[in-house]
């Protein structure tokens, strides 16, 4: 007989997903900090007296002690370290969080941990909750550096044809990822024209510390305009689409 201590694991995850199970039980997807995404079974969560009826919820981060056997995970003691949403939340704030949900759960493998990913997750719903970015800002920061973590990293460093710097205006391409000068543009391809504000900020987001990722501001009209690009860009890169970012787009302030 299999000894439950020794397939016993202890973690702490932000829940992106929840299902409720029968009456009260729940099956919930964690973004754990050790073990990447994995799902578990936690008995009797979804009732309200239940010690664990916080911790599992959408969109907290808590700590974990969970049960392995054989690849069914168990949740045996929660505990809520973050509760990022509550009832009568923002609705634009909540869609956003949620598309956060959803590029973790896209982008995040089971079973291999991404710190880095995880703490730009958390960080963004941060700020969103706090209300210190605006959402649509947000979301370009959390996409652009999601993708450049993930594998997808544009080359942003300099025209793609001469290597120039910046220009004017310089160009950038959603599909292959780089930018032109006004020279060197391609002429058979979309470009999206970066004036030198869209493009530093998008060159912070991408080759920034973490730790400066969010030490900037734009005016609202760039903020959309650039959450705009950063989408595309995404969506093409991934050729995923993201229902969580449909629901977004209807629900965002205009």
């Amino acid at each position: 007989m299999v000894n439950e201590t020794q397939n016993r694991i202890t973690t702490e995850a932000l829940v992106i997903k929840e299902m409720k199970l029968g009456e009260s039980d729940r099956l919930v997807t964690l973004f754990t900090r050790d073990y990447g995404i994995i799902r578990a079974f936690a008995a009797g969560a979804a009732n309200v007296k239940s010690r664990r009826c916080t911790a599992t919820s959408l969109l907290t981060y808590s700590s974990f002690t969970i049960v392995k056997k054989k690849d069914i995970y168990k949740i045996r003691e929660a505990a809520p370290i973050r509760v990022f949403f509550r009832l009568g939340c923002d609705i634009e704030q909540l869609a956003l969080a949620q598309y956060f949900c959803e590029l973790s759960y896209v982008f995040v493998s089971s079973g291999v941990p991404d710190g880095e990913f995880l703490r730009l997750i958390l960080n963004s719903l941060h700020f969103l909750t706090s209300a210190k970015r605006t959402p649509p800002l947000l979301k370009a920061v959390t996409e652009l550096r999601a993708a450049a973590i993930s594998g997808y990293m544009p080359d942003l460093v300099a025209c793609g044809g001469c290597g120039k710097f910046e220009d004017r205006v310089m160009y950038f391409d959603p599909l292959g990822g780089r930018i032109y000068c006004t020279g060197c543009k391609p002429a058979d391809i979309r470009l999206i024209p970066l004036e030198p504000t869209l493009l530093k900020a998008m060159r912070h987001i991408v080759y920034s510390e973490l730790e400066k990722l969010y030490s900037f501001t734009l005016p609202d009209d760039t903020a959309k305009r650039l959450a705009d690009i950063t989408g595309e860009y995404i969506t093409l890169q991934t050729d995923h689409r993201f229902t969580a970012l449909d629901f977004y787009n209807t629900v965002k302030e205009k």
